[in-house]
Protein backbone atom coordinates (compact mmCIF):
# COMPACT_ATOMS: atom_id res chain seq x y z
CA UNK A 1 0.00 0.00 0.00
CA UNK A 2 1.08 3.46 -1.13
CA UNK A 3 1.59 6.47 1.36
CA UNK A 4 -1.33 8.04 0.30
CA UNK A 5 -3.39 5.04 0.17
CA UNK A 6 -2.59 4.66 4.32
CA UNK A 7 -4.15 8.50 4.53
CA UNK A 8 -7.07 7.94 2.82
CA UNK A 9 -8.14 3.92 4.86
CA UNK A 10 -7.77 6.35 7.75
CA UNK A 11 -10.68 8.94 6.65
CA UNK A 12 -7.92 11.59 6.18
CA UNK A 13 -7.86 14.32 3.31
CA UNK A 14 -4.19 13.72 0.85
CA UNK A 15 -2.55 15.78 -1.59
CA UNK A 16 0.32 15.03 -3.81
CA UNK A 17 2.60 17.70 -5.03
CA UNK A 18 5.41 17.78 -7.18
CA UNK A 19 8.71 20.36 -6.36
CA UNK A 20 11.41 20.64 -8.87
CA UNK A 21 14.60 21.33 -7.25
CA UNK A 22 17.42 23.85 -8.48
CA UNK A 23 19.48 20.92 -9.42
CA UNK A 24 16.88 19.12 -11.23
CA UNK A 25 15.16 16.37 -8.76
CA UNK A 26 11.42 16.23 -8.60
CA UNK A 27 10.47 15.74 -5.34
CA UNK A 28 7.11 14.61 -3.79
CA UNK A 29 4.98 15.74 -0.90
CA UNK A 30 2.46 14.59 0.64
CA UNK A 31 -0.04 16.99 2.56
CA UNK A 32 -2.68 16.37 4.80
CA UNK A 33 -4.79 19.49 5.05
CA UNK A 34 -6.74 19.12 7.48
CA UNK A 35 -7.67 16.41 10.03
CA UNK A 36 -10.84 13.91 10.15
CA UNK A 37 -13.16 17.06 10.91
CA UNK A 38 -13.49 19.66 8.08
CA UNK A 39 -12.24 22.84 9.47
CA UNK A 40 -11.18 25.54 6.89
CA UNK A 41 -9.83 27.75 9.50
CA UNK A 42 -6.41 28.68 9.30
CA UNK A 43 -4.18 26.53 9.84
CA UNK A 44 -0.34 26.50 10.66
CA UNK A 45 2.01 24.64 7.79
CA UNK A 46 4.48 22.13 9.53
CA UNK A 47 6.87 20.36 7.77
CA UNK A 48 7.42 16.79 8.38
CA UNK A 49 11.16 15.33 7.38
CA UNK A 50 11.94 11.40 7.35
CA UNK A 51 15.72 9.84 7.98
CA UNK A 52 17.78 8.16 6.11
CA UNK A 53 16.10 5.17 4.22
CA UNK A 54 12.48 6.13 5.14
CA UNK A 55 9.85 8.18 3.21
CA UNK A 56 6.96 10.18 4.08
CA UNK A 57 5.17 6.82 5.59
CA UNK A 58 7.38 7.25 8.40
CA UNK A 59 4.48 9.72 10.02
CA UNK A 60 1.59 8.00 9.12
CA UNK A 61 1.55 4.01 9.70
CA UNK A 62 1.62 4.08 13.20
CA UNK A 63 -2.23 5.23 12.57
CA UNK A 64 -5.10 7.78 14.17
CA UNK A 65 -4.35 9.12 17.38
CA UNK A 66 -0.59 7.85 17.45
CA UNK A 67 1.20 8.59 14.04
CA UNK A 68 2.68 12.68 14.32
CA UNK A 69 1.31 13.52 10.90
CA UNK A 70 -2.02 12.66 12.11
CA UNK A 71 -1.78 13.98 15.35
CA UNK A 72 -0.55 17.02 13.96
CA UNK A 73 -3.91 17.37 11.56
CA UNK A 74 -5.75 17.09 14.45
CA UNK A 75 -4.51 19.62 16.10
CA UNK A 76 -4.81 22.21 13.87
CA UNK A 77 -1.85 22.09 11.49
CA UNK A 78 -1.35 22.01 7.72
CA UNK A 79 0.37 19.38 7.70
CA UNK A 80 3.38 18.55 4.50
CA UNK A 81 5.22 15.00 4.35
CA UNK A 82 8.84 15.62 2.90
CA UNK A 83 10.53 12.76 0.91
CA UNK A 84 14.44 13.30 -0.07
CA UNK A 85 15.61 12.76 -3.54
CA UNK A 86 16.36 8.87 -3.85
CA UNK A 87 13.70 7.64 -2.04
CA UNK A 88 10.66 5.36 -3.17
CA UNK A 89 8.44 8.70 -3.85
CA UNK A 90 11.39 11.06 -5.54
CA UNK A 91 13.46 9.45 -7.84
CA UNK A 92 13.30 11.02 -10.84
CA UNK A 93 15.37 13.86 -12.52
CA UNK A 94 14.78 16.21 -15.45
CA UNK A 95 17.62 14.58 -17.47
CA UNK A 96 19.01 11.85 -15.54
CA UNK A 97 16.98 8.42 -15.09
CA UNK A 98 17.61 6.11 -11.43
CA UNK A 99 19.52 3.73 -13.45
CA UNK A 100 22.65 6.09 -14.17
CA UNK A 101 25.39 6.66 -11.51
CA UNK A 102 25.38 9.94 -11.87
CA UNK A 103 21.70 10.36 -10.59
CA UNK A 104 23.32 9.03 -7.17
CA UNK A 105 25.87 11.20 -6.91
CA UNK A 106 24.47 13.34 -3.77
CA UNK A 107 24.49 13.00 0.08
CA UNK A 108 22.26 15.06 2.84
CA UNK A 109 24.45 18.14 2.06
CA UNK A 110 22.48 18.24 -1.29
CA UNK A 111 19.14 17.61 0.42
CA UNK A 112 20.25 19.93 2.76
CA UNK A 113 21.05 22.97 -0.11
CA UNK A 114 18.51 22.33 -2.48
CA UNK A 115 16.07 19.66 -1.29
CA UNK A 116 14.76 22.22 1.83
CA UNK A 117 14.50 25.39 -0.29
CA UNK A 118 12.69 24.21 -2.49
CA UNK A 119 10.03 22.46 -0.61
CA UNK A 120 10.22 25.35 2.27
CA UNK A 121 9.53 27.97 -0.66
CA UNK A 122 6.73 25.89 -2.38
CA UNK A 123 5.41 24.92 1.02
CA UNK A 124 5.07 28.25 1.77
CA UNK A 125 3.69 29.42 -1.58
CA UNK A 126 1.40 27.09 -1.86
CA UNK A 127 -0.52 28.49 1.83
CA UNK A 128 0.64 32.33 1.61
CA UNK A 129 2.25 31.76 4.97
CA UNK A 130 5.06 33.78 5.44
CA UNK A 131 6.71 31.08 7.95
CA UNK A 132 5.99 27.53 8.79
CA UNK A 133 7.40 25.18 11.54
CA UNK A 134 9.63 21.98 10.64
CA UNK A 135 10.02 18.68 12.25
CA UNK A 136 12.87 16.37 11.20
CA UNK A 137 13.85 12.89 12.46
CA UNK A 138 17.95 11.68 12.24
CA UNK A 139 18.76 12.54 8.71
CA UNK A 140 16.23 15.03 8.33
CA UNK A 141 17.64 16.97 11.05
CA UNK A 142 20.77 16.93 10.01
CA UNK A 143 19.42 18.04 5.95
CA UNK A 144 17.63 21.36 8.22
CA UNK A 145 21.47 21.88 9.91
CA UNK A 146 23.03 21.95 6.67
CA UNK A 147 20.25 24.30 4.96
CA UNK A 148 20.52 26.90 7.31
CA UNK A 149 24.11 26.89 7.99
CA UNK A 150 24.58 27.47 3.91
CA UNK A 151 21.64 29.28 3.61
CA UNK A 152 20.64 31.50 6.47
CA UNK A 153 18.55 33.51 5.18
CA UNK A 154 16.11 30.44 5.70
CA UNK A 155 16.16 31.42 9.36
CA UNK A 156 13.27 34.31 9.05
CA UNK A 157 10.97 31.47 7.15
CA UNK A 158 10.96 29.04 10.51
CA UNK A 159 8.50 29.49 13.29
CA UNK A 160 10.88 26.19 15.31
CA UNK A 161 12.67 23.43 14.15
CA UNK A 162 12.07 20.31 16.56
CA UNK A 163 15.24 18.01 16.16
CA UNK A 164 13.74 14.11 16.53
CA UNK A 165 16.76 11.90 17.29
CA UNK A 166 19.68 14.97 15.86
CA UNK A 167 21.98 13.55 14.02
CA UNK A 168 25.56 16.24 13.40
CA UNK A 169 28.38 14.72 15.65
CA UNK A 170 28.88 10.73 15.29
CA UNK A 171 31.54 10.35 17.52
CA UNK A 172 30.26 8.67 20.16
CA UNK A 173 27.84 6.71 18.75
CA UNK A 174 27.76 3.42 20.84
CA UNK A 175 26.32 0.86 18.23
CA UNK A 176 28.47 -1.70 16.62
CA UNK A 177 28.85 -0.23 13.29
CA UNK A 178 30.88 2.36 14.84
CA UNK A 179 33.77 -0.53 15.49
CA UNK A 180 33.01 -1.54 11.66
CA UNK A 181 33.31 2.28 10.28
CA UNK A 182 36.42 2.57 12.76
CA UNK A 183 38.31 -0.34 11.02
CA UNK A 184 38.16 0.51 7.41
CA UNK A 185 34.51 0.46 6.63
CA UNK A 186 34.51 3.40 5.10
CA UNK A 187 37.05 1.86 2.42
CA UNK A 188 34.36 -0.83 2.45
CA UNK A 189 31.66 1.21 1.71
CA UNK A 190 33.21 2.68 -1.44
CA UNK A 191 35.34 -0.23 -2.72
CA UNK A 192 31.21 -1.84 -3.25
CA UNK A 193 31.29 0.71 -6.11
CA UNK A 194 27.15 0.80 -5.15
CA UNK A 195 25.52 4.38 -5.96
CA UNK A 196 21.98 3.50 -4.56
CA UNK A 197 21.74 1.49 -0.92
CA UNK A 198 18.77 -0.69 0.13
CA UNK A 199 16.07 0.83 -2.44
CA UNK A 200 12.54 -0.95 -1.71
CA UNK A 201 11.48 -3.20 -4.00
CA UNK A 202 9.09 -6.15 -4.16
CA UNK A 203 11.18 -8.11 -2.79
CA UNK A 204 11.13 -5.88 0.22
CA UNK A 205 7.79 -5.88 1.11
CA UNK A 206 7.05 -9.43 0.87
CA UNK A 207 10.02 -9.90 3.60
CA UNK A 208 8.57 -7.52 5.47
CA UNK A 209 5.07 -8.66 5.07
CA UNK A 210 5.64 -12.65 5.46
CA UNK A 211 9.18 -13.19 6.63
CA UNK A 212 8.46 -10.97 9.75
CA UNK A 213 5.02 -11.71 10.52
CA UNK A 214 5.03 -15.53 12.01
CA UNK A 215 7.95 -17.12 12.46
CA UNK A 216 9.22 -16.38 15.76
CA UNK A 217 13.00 -17.08 14.94
CA UNK A 218 12.27 -15.02 11.65
CA UNK A 219 11.10 -12.45 13.27
CA UNK A 220 13.51 -12.00 16.55
CA UNK A 221 16.15 -11.46 13.13
CA UNK A 222 14.02 -8.74 12.19
CA UNK A 223 13.83 -7.50 15.33
CA UNK A 224 17.31 -7.17 15.88
CA UNK A 225 18.44 -5.81 12.38
CA UNK A 226 16.05 -2.87 13.69
CA UNK A 227 17.30 -2.59 16.78
CA UNK A 228 21.36 -2.99 15.26
CA UNK A 229 20.65 0.13 13.39
CA UNK A 230 18.46 2.43 15.98
CA UNK A 231 19.90 0.93 19.57
CA UNK A 232 18.68 -2.11 21.83
CA UNK A 233 15.67 -1.07 23.68
CA UNK A 234 13.16 -4.07 22.89
CA UNK A 235 10.16 -1.77 25.04
CA UNK A 236 10.62 0.72 22.15
CA UNK A 237 10.15 -1.43 19.37
CA UNK A 238 6.23 -2.25 18.18
CA UNK A 239 6.80 -5.62 16.79
CA UNK A 240 3.63 -5.91 16.00
CA UNK A 241 4.27 -2.98 13.19
CA UNK A 242 7.52 -5.08 11.81
CA UNK A 243 5.24 -6.44 8.90
CA UNK A 244 4.31 -2.98 8.14
CA UNK A 245 7.34 -0.45 8.89
CA UNK A 246 9.24 -3.08 6.94
CA UNK A 247 6.75 -2.86 3.64
CA UNK A 248 7.70 0.76 4.08
CA UNK A 249 11.33 0.95 4.68
CA UNK A 250 14.11 0.83 3.50
CA UNK A 251 13.11 3.38 1.05
CA UNK A 252 16.18 4.00 -0.36
CA UNK A 253 19.24 6.63 -0.25
CA UNK A 254 22.54 6.74 -1.71
CA UNK A 255 25.75 5.52 -1.16
CA UNK A 256 27.53 8.41 -0.80
CA UNK A 257 24.58 9.33 2.39
CA UNK A 258 25.95 6.30 4.38
CA UNK A 259 29.21 7.36 3.14
CA UNK A 260 29.00 10.38 4.34
CA UNK A 261 27.59 9.80 7.77
CA UNK A 262 30.29 7.44 8.16
CA UNK A 263 32.57 10.61 7.72
CA UNK A 264 31.53 11.78 10.77
CA UNK A 265 31.84 9.14 12.78
CA UNK A 266 35.46 8.55 11.96
CA UNK A 267 36.18 12.76 11.94
CA UNK A 268 34.09 13.58 14.80
CA UNK A 269 33.36 16.89 12.93
CA UNK A 270 30.55 17.87 11.19
CA UNK A 271 31.85 18.68 7.91
CA UNK A 272 31.33 18.76 4.00
CA UNK A 273 32.06 15.66 1.85
CA UNK A 274 35.17 14.51 1.91
CA UNK A 275 37.08 13.38 -1.00
CA UNK A 276 40.64 12.88 0.03
CA UNK A 277 43.14 15.74 -0.42
CA UNK A 278 43.18 16.31 -4.24
CA UNK A 279 39.79 16.23 -4.79
CA UNK A 280 39.06 18.11 -1.63
CA UNK A 281 41.65 21.46 -3.18
CA UNK A 282 39.78 20.71 -6.36
CA UNK A 283 36.06 21.21 -4.81
CA UNK A 284 36.63 23.24 -1.79
CA UNK A 285 40.13 25.27 -3.39
CA UNK A 286 41.23 23.68 0.35
CA UNK A 287 42.60 19.48 1.41
CA UNK A 288 40.17 19.66 4.05
CA UNK A 289 36.63 19.55 3.51
CA UNK A 290 34.99 23.05 4.88
CA UNK A 291 32.71 22.56 8.28
CA UNK A 292 28.93 23.83 8.59
CA UNK A 293 28.73 26.90 9.58
CA UNK A 294 26.13 26.12 13.01
CA UNK A 295 26.65 29.72 13.97
CA UNK A 296 24.41 31.00 11.04
CA UNK A 297 21.21 28.90 13.00
CA UNK A 298 19.36 31.47 14.44
CA UNK A 299 16.17 29.94 14.66
CA UNK A 300 14.36 28.15 17.83
CA UNK A 301 15.79 24.90 17.59
CA UNK A 302 14.66 22.12 20.41
CA UNK A 303 16.70 18.54 20.57
CA UNK A 304 14.52 15.24 21.70
CA UNK A 305 16.54 12.05 22.02
CA UNK A 306 16.00 8.87 24.18
CA UNK A 307 18.88 7.23 26.39
CA UNK A 308 18.64 3.89 24.28
CA UNK A 309 19.23 5.71 20.66
CA UNK A 310 23.21 4.59 19.98
CA UNK A 311 23.25 6.67 17.37
CA UNK A 312 21.75 10.32 18.76
CA UNK A 313 23.67 9.59 21.94
CA UNK A 314 23.01 11.87 24.81
CA UNK A 315 26.21 12.72 24.76
CA UNK A 316 26.53 13.38 20.92
CA UNK A 317 23.29 15.60 21.65
CA UNK A 318 24.87 17.57 24.70
CA UNK A 319 27.68 18.70 21.76
CA UNK A 320 25.05 19.35 19.88
CA UNK A 321 23.17 21.79 21.55
CA UNK A 322 26.10 23.81 22.50
CA UNK A 323 27.04 24.66 18.70
CA UNK A 324 22.79 25.09 18.19
CA UNK A 325 23.13 27.32 21.13
CA UNK A 326 20.40 25.56 22.04
CA UNK A 327 19.08 26.21 26.00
Amino acid sequence: MLQPQLIIKYGYPVETHTVLTADGYFLTLHRIPHGRSNITQHRRPVILQHGILSSSADWVILGPDKALGYVLADAGYDVWLGNARGNTYSRRHIKLTSKRKEFWNFSWHEMGVYDLPAVVDYVLNATGQQKLDYIGHSMGTTMFYVLLSERPQYNSKIWAMFSLAPVAFLSHMTSPLRSFILNRGLEAIDNTRLFSFMRNSDLSVEIGRNLCRDRVMAKMICENIVLLLGGFGSQQLNTSMLPIILGHTPAGTSSKAFLHFAQLVKSGRFCQFDYGQDKNSQVYGHERPPCYKLDNLKAPISLHYSDHDSLATRTGQCRSSVKLHVE
